[in-house]
């Protein structure tokens, strides 16, 4: 890791004892491309132990440091994760709010592109048998880095398939017909300057299941004082939510909602910045809903 930081951009983890998928170069490298924008500090290309973990190399003094003071103490899979503790979490703050931040710069990809297929652990006589359940997987979700919110519903989530992991890219979020009046709500930690969405519900498996008569709303930073149009005026709600209205052009305009699952769009740039994104429920529905992608994308600089 030393060696490398000099070397080269980027620095990835291997080890001798794993199969690959076809293709895993270009797949890493073009992952890291669309997140050059991003600060993350680790992408997991495996969810086992150090495999398929990939560094910047800038950030490999810091790392090597850490290692080098704990390494005797506990594995090194383990101190990633307290390195992320220590750059990112507050005491002062719930675990939540520090799963959120160090989500921000441990971005896992999915499907696992390395599997472990060695028994014989580093360890004198022990028997490694893990093996990465991700591996080959079907993908149900797609994967988005959002930005780090709080986020909620009314909705009552299915076996364990909850809206938090759909947000950090880990599951696709499951619930009960929704009814009116229900809402899933996206509340930033930072006011974010966004310039797009995109909520896309049901699955391959469950192409039925989706979101159906909602709407998107937003919450901008300042109430008072924006310079918007007549017609984003007009779709302001009693709380300080507007419900999205974009021009698409001089006399038409586009409305935030679903439509066949999908609801996609742009933000009108002069209610920026954003506090929160709502998605709310109108009618009550007929069928299960899924929300399997979710991407609130920021403005880059």
């Amino acid at each position: 890791m030393m060696y490398a930081q000099e070397k080269g951009t980027y620095y990835i983890q291997l080890e001798d004892d794993i199969i690959v998928k076809q293709n895993y170069f270009n797949t890493i490298k073009n992952f890291a491309l669309q997140l050059s924008s991003e600060e993350w500090m680790i992408l997991e290309f495996s969810q086992l132990g150090f495999i398929g973990k990939m560094f910047q190399a800038p950030d490999l003094t810091l790392i090597v440091e850490f290692i080098f003071m704990f390494y005797k103490e506990k594995p090194i899979d383990w101190l990633l994760d307290h390195i992320l503790w220590v750059k990112v979490c507050n005491p002062e703050k719930d675990a939540k709010h520090c799963d959120r931040q160090k989500a921000n710069l441990r971005i896992r990809f999915r499907p696992s592109l390395f599997q472990h297929v060695g028994l014989h652990s580093s360890l004198t006589g022990k028997i490694q048998k893990l093996t990465d359940k991700d591996y080959m997987k079907p993908l149900l979700l797609k994967i988005h880095v959002n930005p780090p919110a709080e986020v909620s519903t009314s909705l009552k989530v299915y076996q364990g398939h909850t809206l938090e992991k759909t947000y950090m890219g880990e599951d696709f979020f499951w619930a009960i017909t929704p009814v009116a009046g229900d809402y899933i709500l996206f509340k930033f930690d930072k006011p974010v300057n966004v310039e797009s969405y995109l909520f896309h519900s049901g699955n391959q498996e469950h192409p039925g299941d989706i979101l159906l008569n909602t709407t998107v709303e937003v919450l901008p930073l300042k109430s008072e004082g924006l310079e918007i149009s007549k017609e984003t005026k007009d779709k302001r709600l009693e709380d300080g939510y507007f419900r999205i209205v974009y021009p698409m052009s001089v006399d038409f305009y586009f409305e935030g909602k679903f439509e066949n699952g999908v609801a996609e769009g742009m933000v009108d740039p002069n209610l920026n910045p954003i506090s929160a994104f709502r998605l709310s429920v109108i009618q009550n529905s007929a069928v299960w809903a899924i929300l399997n992608e979710i991407h609130i994308k920021k403005v880059t600089n």
